[in-house]
């Protein structure tokens, strides 16, 4: 009887176990998304409104992300795109000491289209569907401790080397 008891009460507790996301049609809202919002104001002349446009900026909250940042202590200048901090300056001045190719992305894209080309999906994944590019970039792979070894017996000091998993 007490065996049969406890038998009971473990499929009791894994029957409740497995309700427990039952009923649940969403995650939730999104804390971070909240964003503080200016109150609203009645305009003098309501004909001189302009037609309303969804999507673009509110006329009484012009830039709500930059008012979200100052509100939790932040800079809000940081979110101009143009602005270009003095930490970032020196990294900047190194990566274009050669030039800038201003056409770098139509480029890679390029370079790119032709690698996958070269190197297609096999047969199940283009059966799936799947658009995998692990085969093509497979020879591009880094190999950390290989470089490590090479570098080494080349005479550059290297920081210790990661344990062996």
């Amino acid at each position: 009887m007490a065996k049969s008891a406890v038998i009971l009460a473990g499929i009791a507790v894994v029957s409740l176990a497995a309700c427990s996301g039952a009923g649940k049609s969403s995650k939730g809202p999104d804390e971070f998304a909240v964003v503080p919002t200016k109150p609203l104001t009645m305009p003098d002349d309501l004909s001189a409104l302009p037609e309303p446009r969804p999507g673009t900026l509110s006329r009484v909250d012009q830039e709500p992300n930059k008012d979200a940042v100052i509100a939790l202590g932040g800079n809000g200048a940081a979110l101009d795109s143009n602005l270009v901090r003095s930490s970032e300056q020196a990294l900047l001045r190194n990566a274009q000491r050669y030039g800038v190719d201003p056409s770098i992305r139509s480029t890679l894209a390029a370079e790119d289209l032709k690698q996958r080309k070269d190197n297609p999906p096999r047969v199940l994944e283009r059966l799936v569907g799947q658009k995998s590019t692990i085969r093509a970039y497979t020879k591009f792979e880094l190999n950390a401790e290989l470089e490590l070894l090479r570098l080494r017996r080349l005479g550059v000091r290297t920081p210790t080397a990661p344990p062996a998993e």
